[in-house]
């Protein structure tokens, strides 16, 4: 099992709703209407990304300075 950490854009916009992006994850997006709604919904957005890029046989990001991969099992928190 490898575990992914992505770095993630986190915006408060004018309406209130919180936006968040991965930007080593070209289009992948998403937002909540509070800034943790938007982690847990980016979240499940990359996980939903990167099974697409396996099942279409693509190559995995790899580190780079917005990804770190790490080879075991790990979990991150934010606060």
């Amino acid at each position: 099992m490898k575990t992914y950490i992505l770095k993630v854009i986190l915006k408060e916009e004018e309406d209130g709703r919180w936006s968040a992006s991965v930007p080593v994850l070209p289009g992948c997006s998403s937002w909540g209407y509070s800034s943790q709604e938007a982690l847990v919904n980016i979240k499940d957005a990359a996980e939903v990304y990167i099974d697409d890029m396996i099942d279409a046989g693509e190559g995995l990001p790899e580190p780079s300075n917005g990804i770190e991969l790490l080879e075991e099992p790990a979990v991150a928190i934010s606060l």
